[in-house]
C-alpha cells in the first residue's frame, strides 16, 4: 500500500468530483453506498479524501450515476488510477510532511512548471552539494539515513527536466538568492555554473529577479504553479514557514498573474548568462 500521507490531494481531488457527481444525479450517500456495499458514513469519507476511492468503486459510481460519456470515464478511471499509484516518492520518511508528497506528485503530472524562488535556487536547479547544504541547515536533527534520503529524493526529481517527453520549467530566482554562497565559496560556483548549462537547455528557462527592481509582485515569498496533464486542474504551491499550501482554480490563476508580473521585472537570456558569469567570478 502507498505511504498514507500519498493519498492527500490525489483523494480529495477525486472525491470532490465523486461527489459533485452524485449530487447532481440526486443521488444520497445511502443511494451509493448500497451500490458500493458500503454505509453512508464509509461514502462520505471516501467523497472527503479520507477513504481513497478504488477503481471499481469509482467505475460503480459512474454506474449509478449514469455516466455514459466515455471522455468522463477515462478522466475519473485516471483519477482511480492515480491515487493508488506507486512512484518512487512513496515510502519516504514518517517525517516527511503530506504536503511534500502533494508536491512531489504535482511535478509528476505537471506539463509546465512556474516557480519563483526568493532565498534559494529551485530544488529542480540544485546540484547536489548545494542542496546537501541547504537541507542540513533547514533541519540539523535528521538523522544520516534520513538526510540521504531526503538529498536523494531532491536528486530524483530532477528527472523530470530529462524524460523523452520533458517537463518544461521556467523559473525566476532572486539575485539576492544567487549572491548567498551557500555551502561556502566553492559549492556556490559550482550552483552558478550549472545555472549557465541549464539556462541552455530547451526545456528549461531561468531568470533573475535583480535587486534594482525594488518591491516585487510576490513580498510573501515563494511559489510554484504547475499546468497539469487532463484531468487536473492548474494547481499552485506557496511555501510557507509551517508548511505548504495548495491553491486550485482562481486562487492557482492568480499565481500565474503574479508570476507574469514578475517575469516582466526579471532578466532574461544573455542578461542572465552575464549576471550569473559575474557572480561566479566573485567568488573566485
Amino acid at each position: 500500500m502507498p505511504n498514507e500521507h500519498a493519498f492527500t490531494l490525489r483523494a480529495q481531488w477525486l472525491g470532490q468530483q465523486l461527489r459533485e457527481m452524485r449530487e447532481k444525479s440526486r443521488l444520497t450517500l445511502r443511494d451509493v453506498g448500497e451500490c458500493l456495499n458500503r454505509n453512508a458514513s464509509t461514502v462520505s469519507r471516501i467523497e472527503s479524501g479520507m477513504l481513497p476511492a478504488r477503481v471499481p468503486e469509482v467505475l460503480t459510481y459512474l454506474d449509478v450515476c449514469g455516466i455514459d460519456d466515455p471522455k468522463r470515464r477515462d478522466d475519473l478511471k485516471t483519477m482511480a488510477q492515480d491515487v493508488w499509484q506507486k512512484g518512487w516518492w512513496d515510502g519516504l520518511p514518517a517525517n516527511a510532511a503530506a504536503s511534500l508528497i502533494d508536491w512531489i506528485w504535482l511535478e509528476s503530472r505537471a506539463t509546465v512548471i512556474r516557480s519563483f524562488q526568493e532565498s534559494v535556487v529551485p530544488g529542480l536547479l540544485q546540484t547536489r552539494e548545494y542542496a546537501e547544504a541547504v537541507i542540513q541547515a533547514a533541519d540539523e536533527d535528521l538523522t544520516d539515513d534520513q538526510f540521504r534520503r531526503f538529498v536523494d529524493l531532491r536528486m530524483n526529481r530532477q528527472q523530470l527536466l530529462s524524460l523523452p517527453e520533458p517537463v518544461r520549467l521556467s523559473a525566476i530566482i532572486t539575485e539576492g538568492a544567487l549572491r548567498r554562497a551557500v555551502g561556502g565559496p566553492e559549492v556556490m560556483r559550482a550552483q552558478l555554473a550549472h545555472l549557465r548549462s541549464m539556462a541552455g537547455w530547451p526545456n528549461v528557462e531561468i531568470m533573475v529577479l535583480p535587486l534594482a527592481a525594488g518591491a516585487h509582485a510576490s513580498p510573501d515569498g515563494s511559489f510554484d504553479v504547475f499546468q497539469m496533464r487532463r484531468p487536473y486542474p492548474s494547481a499552485g504551491c506557496i511555501s510557507t514557514v509551517v508548511g505548504t499550501i495548495v491553491a486550485e482554480g482562481e486562487k492557482a490563476d492568480s499565481l500565474h498573474q503574479r508570476y507574469d508580473r514578475l517575469r516582466r521585472a526579471a532578466l532574461r537570456n544573455g542578461a542572465v548568462q552575464r549576471i550569473l558569469f559575474d557572480l561566479q567570478a566573485r567568488l573566485e
